[in-house]
């Protein structure tokens, strides 16, 4: 019961972060590299899609794998590989995509 405690206080920071990433890509690519710049770097569309989107996946596989390790559902464990797939297939799909919006 005590790892299951923990592993939920320590999920909430994390959360908190991929929520951070998600609303401020270019903040969250530049943590901890701001001193190697003089200026303010420019990134790609496609980089600040990527990092959009991996938040997102994040923010709704980080809970179900949580819970699926915590509760001992096993159907679920299932869902870490799912989440493994969808972020390369989006990752194709950002990078090959002719149309940047």
């Amino acid at each position: 019961m005590a790892e299951k405690i923990v592993i939920i206080i320590i999920m909430i920071p994390i959360y908190g972060l991929i929520i951070w990433s998600y609303f401020n890509p270019e903040e969250s690519l530049m943590l901890g590299n701001k001193w190697k710049y003089k200026e303010e770097p420019t990134f790609s569309n496609e980089l600040i899609r990527y990092t959009k989107f991996t938040s997102l996946v994040a923010m709704v596989g980080l809970p179900l794998v949580a819970i699926s390790f915590i509760f001992d559902i096993y159907i679920l464990k299932f869902s870490f590989v799912l989440i493994v797939l969808v972020v390369i297939i989006g990752a194709l799909k950002i990078f090959t995509d002719e149309h940047r919006a």
